[in-house]
């Protein structure tokens, strides 16, 4: 038996924006009511303004228009690319898809000399290749750069993964009365944004994510579904979070005392710097006094954990499953592949390359390059496997050494 329907909360009639102007807010029974969305204005003009119900309609293909896929010429995509054309211009692509699912009427691309092989059994009617391939017969585009140049063409080809999305509201959206949303703004359904927040420009809030309290977006943020923006998160230009990343949870902070884990309080917040982007389930959490840092351009892969107190270098990669305990401190440029696990309190210089699965215990100076676990400098590591790969057969020979000796077991 069902119970009755909760009570809906209350939501505001709008949300203010850092030119002045108000965005409409979801509210039942308003539909009609014309609401000003730029100061002066009134709610006059179509091209300017929207009503209330429309803002909050989602733009499905019932409001967009149709994409119909339609062929182009190799000599379009040539002019596209600024590509070195070999073979017939007229030749018509519908598809770019990679070497191994291309199909005859598909562009595909080749990165490398050693994929020619690759492209020998290829069904694809041209491909984009390196300037130092030479010309078949087989109707190519020479470029410098085949991978810039192929996206480019599946961006050409595909715009509505592309394409932004039109500005708009979702009618369930949550947006607190003090929160100050910038101008084209892209807010999905069950947003929520707290108090105090501030939202740039062109920002696109997909369903279900959460901005608390005091929060800073910068312009052109992209937060996917179900990210989570704890209170207090500051985010620069340009920065892209995805699916389930959760940004400023509480450290990892206890004190045994009296027998007890007692938790220290975490008191801090995130700052994440222009140009970053944090991969889907990855967590960052929040400083325990002052900030836990990530610097600009740095990409962080999915599954990535990073403790409280960070301070995370500029264009550092941090591919998935990485684990950096808390204060520690990363130079520019540093390298961490998968599965790494950083202790805490260490800091690891510029251009540092740790590989896979190594446990770093110390600090690593700049320019370093480790494996393992414990991580050693490289050099030393794969000499260190090379030995073990040789224990069976040493084993054996001390074995008959000892038989040799009279020296049994």
């Amino acid at each position: 038996m069902l119970g009755k329907r909760q009570q809906e909360p209350s939501c505001p009639s709008g949300a203010g924006r850092a030119d002045g102007a108000v965005f409409p807010l979801p509210v039942r029974g308003r539909a009609e009511r014309e609401l000003s969305l730029f100061p002066g204005d009134g709610a006059a003009k179509v091209g300017n303004l929207l009503r209330l119900g429309e803002i909050g309609k989602s733009q499905g293909p019932s409001t967009r228009k149709a994409r119909v896929a339609v062929a182009v010429t190799l000599q379009e995509v040539a002019e596209w690319i600024g590509g070195e054309m070999h073979g017939d211009g007229a030749l018509l692509i519908a598809g770019a898809r990679p070497l191994q699912e291309a199909e005859p009427g598909d562009i595909t691309f080749l990165e490398h000399e050693k994929h020619l092989t690759a492209w020998a059994k290829c069904r694809a009617s041209a491909a984009i290749v390196p300037l130092s391939v030479a010309v078949n017969g087989r109707p190519v585009i020479r470029v410098a750069d085949p991978l810039a140049a192929f996206i480019t063409v599946v961006q050409r080809l595909r715009p509505e993964r592309t394409d932004p999305l039109p500005p708009h509201i979702h009618p369930t959206a949550w947006i607190d009365p003090s929160a100050v949303l910038g101008p084209e703004a892209r807010i999905g359904p069950f947003v929520v944004i707290g108090a105090g927040t501030v939202i740039g420009a062109r920002c696109t809030l997909h369903a279900g994510a959460v901005l608390g309290r005091n929060c800073r977006l910068g312009d052109d943020v992209t937060l996917y579904p179900q990210a989570v923006l704890y209170d207090g998160t500051i985010v620069g230009n340009r920065v892209t979070i995805h699916a389930h990343a959760v940004i400023g949870a509480d450290g990892f902070g206890y004190r045994t005392q009296q027998g007890k884990h007692v938790k220290v309080p975490q008191l801090g917040w995130v700052e994440i710097e222009d140009d970053v982007e944090i991969g889907a389930g990855s967590t960052i959490d929040r400083g325990t006094f002052g900030a836990t840092r990530i610097g600009q351009g740095t990409k962080i892969d999915n599954l990535v954990m990073i403790g409280h107190n960070c301070r995370i270098g500029r264009h550092n990669l941090l591919c998935s499953q990485v684990g950096i305990a808390g204060s520690c401190t990363t130079g520019d440029y540093v390298v961490m592949a998968g599965q790494v696990g950083v202790a805490d309190h260490l800091t690891i210089g510029d251009h540092v390359v740790i590989g896979a699965k190594s446990g770093v215990p110390r600090d690593v100076p700049s320019g370093s390059q480790v494996l393992g676990s414990p991580a050693l400098p490289r050099q030393e590591t794969a000499r260190i496997v090379a030995s073990l790969e040789k224990l069976p057969e040493l084993r054996k020979d001390v074995a008959r050494i000892k038989k040799a000796l009279g020296w049994e077991d």
